[in-house]
């Protein structure tokens, strides 16, 4: 509908304004529709507090307001609902001027990374002018109109500053057209100048009419699943790389069906884990830098290479050095054409459930079988992978605490189905991605395209926001419980709960242990105080009583070392209302076997120290044998 002068208005505030547009969104998929922005988290302060917390005082019935206690955090608690909704629906987050808004900017950096839809409202300086520089306002010399919020333009998928009140009504439909692009979507961001947010405007009424968006779900090209299915035909050893757009398409029994009918193995990315949902003997798991050395080796001699819904980063693609076949030619199923058009792949730019479909009618009707003497190599490569976990990872080293693999796969037991379990950061998703299995049915929601610290405690709420039942399993190290614990407060104050299984090994390890490989030498990666003979932090570690600091906001705490302690924790935990903080001892510097995928992670060149010197070699050496470019 056109809006003009016979139009029936409504008068608001800009605020005002965008509380009930937000609250009349929706999405649509398959027919299903549901709140695109159910809820806003938010700290008011200096620039939003009598603008925005206004209206959602006096017209946010339907926008509930939650409280964070980290503008950074709020964001990933909105990426971590985005996520658990397969990117379907998502959460706005609102924040004062200055650091308030700036504090938000990692957050939106990790959506737009991810490809996860937040919708974010800083505030912003005076547009009139008149008050001069206003506290926390930044005083650019040669651009006015700048301010710390245009910080957030090279790590949003959508920026705009409002201005003037009626520019919503052009700047808004924009916004939620993006969050709800399966190609585009990402941070938004957009800014308020204070003064703004209360200045009253004659809207047109059927602005804030429900509005439904459709998700959509792009058909493949016709002539493209035929040249697919040629290259398969000519394959002799085919393998499947799942990333996240199986989960967002929802196309896990279609991935599963296309694998098995066909007997093409299936290697996960971090946001892939999980993909393949049920049992299979072609499930090779973790594949790239942290998987396991099972999809590694069946990648690494791959001729064919079909990636479902990835972004083939460095950690999928071992630095361009993960696909050794001199003849490996790809094939790329993604939303986005950005993606679709890696590696020199054959681009089908389509929705992973209908492009699987189609590429699984067309395969059939060429009358394409599994290869019985592949299948069998694949099954002999997952045994032994298997037999090494069982008696390498999961089995007690005397006179050693517990190893972060051991208590993984205690989780890993414990828990059941309808749970998930959350990590971000350090060697945690390192080893979820290696050694989570999915017999089950527990879900595993690991982001490592920002790998950002601190993502995990807010995350965990806004997945326990979209999945009411079932544990929502934390798993994260000290490091990065030191980063950011304090949701554990809005987990308390909303009854959010979570479990938390904090691995206490006394620093970022995992950086210590890439250290050792790569320098030759630890330092500085340990929780130590500061030995005063070498002015170097490398004495006595620091005690830190993680349970009772927990424990002070509000959860209930563990402090186990054993096996027998870890699992009674895990039961207790299961049973309790509130959140709840397990602290287990574990070994220091006892890693998980790694995937034998070569990463470029350059070392030094010029050094006097002889570890680094043959480190240098040794990473030369290993650029001239793996890295390559494929066109």
């Amino acid at each position: 509908m056109a809006s003009g002068s016979s139009c029936k208005t409504t008068r608001l505030t800009m605020s005002q304004a965008l509380v009930k547009y937000i609250s009349a969104q929706f999405s649509e998929r398959d027919g299903h529709e549901r709140r695109l922005i159910p809820a806003i988290f938010g700290i008011f302060g200096h620039g939003n507090v009598a603008g925005i917390g206004q209206a959602l005082y006096e017209c946010g019935n339907d926008l509930p307001y939650y409280h964070s206690y980290n503008e950074q955090s709020m964001v990933h608690t909105a990426c971590g609902f985005a996520k658990a909704n397969n990117r379907l629906a998502t959460l706005a987050c609102t924040t004062s001027i200055g650091p308030g808004s700036t504090n938000m900017i990692t957050g939106a950096a990790l959506a737009t990374i991810n490809r996860l839809p937040a919708l974010l409202l800083p505030s912003d300086y005076y547009a009139t002018r008149h008050q001069g520089p206003v506290l926390q306002q930044l005083e650019h010399p040669i651009s006015a109109d700048v301010s710390v919020n245009d910080c957030f333009r090279p790590v949003s998928r959508f920026f705009d500053r409002i201005s003037r009140p009626e520019q919503l009504l052009a700047s808004l439909p924009e916004a939620m057209r993006v969050l709800t692009d399966p190609a585009e979507t990402g941070a938004v961001t957009i800014s308020l100048p204070q003064d703004i947010q209360n200045e009253a405007y004659d809207y047109p009424s059927h602005f804030f009419s429900k509005r439904v968006w459709p998700i959509e779900r792009r058909l493949p090209l016709p002539h493209l699943i035929d040249r697919a299915v040629g290259l398969l035909k000519k394959a002799q050893r085919p393998v499947i790389i799942a990333g996240g757009g199986v989960h967002y398409a929802e196309a896990w029994d279609d991935l599963q069906s296309f694998s098995e009918t066909f007997g093409i193995p299936v290697g996960e990315t971090f946001a892939g884990r999980g993909a393949v949902r049920k049992q299979s003997n072609l499930l090779l798991g973790g594949h790239g830098i942290t998987g396991n050395p099972a999809a590694g080796k069946i990648v690494a001699e791959a001729d064919l290479v079909i990636t479902v819904g990835s972004r083939l980063t460095d950690f999928t693609t071992g630095s361009r050095g993960a696909f050794n076949n001199a003849d490996v030619k790809f094939i790329n199923i993604n939303v986005s054409s950005y993606d679709s058009y890696k590696q020199g792949a054959l681009a089908i730019t389509a929705d992973a459930r209908l492009a699987l479909e189609a590429f699984s009618k067309a395969a059939s009707a060429a009358g394409i079988k599994p290869r019985a003497s592949y299948l069998e190599e694949i099954c002999k490569t997952k045994k032994e992978w298997e037999k090494r976990v069982q008696e390498e990872v999961y089995r007690a080293t005397p006179n050693e605490a517990l190893s972060q693999g051991q208590l993984l796969g205690i989780v890993n037991e414990e828990s059941k189905l309808g749970d998930i379990v959350v990590a971000a950061a350090g060697s945690p998703p390192g080893d979820l991605h290696k050694l989570w299995h999915v017999s089950n049915s527990a879900a595993c929601h690991l982001e490592f395209g920002c790998s950002c610290m601190g993502y995990e405690l807010p995350a965990a709420i806004g997945v326990r926001m979209a999945q009411p039942s079932g544990e929502v399993y934390v798993f994260i190290g000290d490091g990065t419980y030191l980063m950011n614990p304090t949701e554990i407060i809005t987990s308390a104050q909303e009854g959010l709960k979570f479990t938390l299984i904090l691995s206490e090994n006394h620093g970022y390890q995992c950086i210590r242990q890439l250290q050792m490989v790569k320098v030759g030498y630890s330092f500085g990666n340990e929780f130590r105080r500061r030995k005063l003979s070498t002015n170097r932090l490398e004495a006595d570690y620091i005690e830190i009583d993680f349970a009772k600091n927990a424990e002070s906001m509000g959860a209930r705490t563990w402090h186990v070392r054993t096996e027998e302690e870890v699992r009674k924790a895990l039961r207790e935990a299961r049973a309790e209302k509130r959140t709840s903080v397990i602290v287990v001892e574990t070994e220091k510097q006892h890693y998980t076997p790694g995937s034998g995928v070569w990463w470029d992670i350059s070392v030094a060149e010029v050094s006097g120290n002889r570890k680094t010197q043959k480190l240098r070699a040794e990473y030369e050496e290993g650029r001239r044998k793996f890295q390559r470019f494929h066109y």
